[in-house]
């Protein structure tokens, strides 16, 4: 349980992080901040999920993508969400291209809807700890 009480802190800190460099005004340098928080904040929201299925439900998955699956069968994620899981893990497979503009570009467009889903993740899994 420590374990999961930590990966949850990590996670609820970083969504903090992404949440406060959307707030900036845009420019190249805050799009390529949040790129990276989003990253980081990626990371730690699936490592979460990773461990509540684990050591809650007793399901191991390997990968962001089996994990977000795994828990749309639980019912914390409606199909659509589910959607969007599969293509922000896309989009973080993607950013270590984002020298490329338009790869940069698109990302960034996607951020604040994907940090609100993984908000909701959280906060959905929070209720069953």
């Amino acid at each position: 349980m420590e374990r999961l009480n930590l990966r949850h802190a990590d996670a609820a800190k970083a969504l903090g992080t992404l949440e406060e460099i959307l707030h900036e005004p845009y420019s190249t340098i805050v799009r390529d901040a949040a790129i990276q928080r989003f990253e980081y904040t990626f990371e730690a929201v699936w490592k979460f999920v990773k461990e509540y299925l684990k050591e809650k439900e007793g399901i191991i998955c390997n990968s962001p993508k089996s994990c977000f699956r795994e828990i749309f069968t639980l019912g914390f994620l409606n199909e659509d969400d589910t959607v969007i899981s599969l293509e922000m893990t896309d989009s973080r497979n993607e950013t270590s291209h984002t020298y490329k503009e338009e790869v940069a570009k698109a990302i960034y467009d996607n951020i604040e809807q994907y940090m609100l889903l993984m908000k909701e993740i959280l906060q959905q899994i929070s209720k069953k700890l």
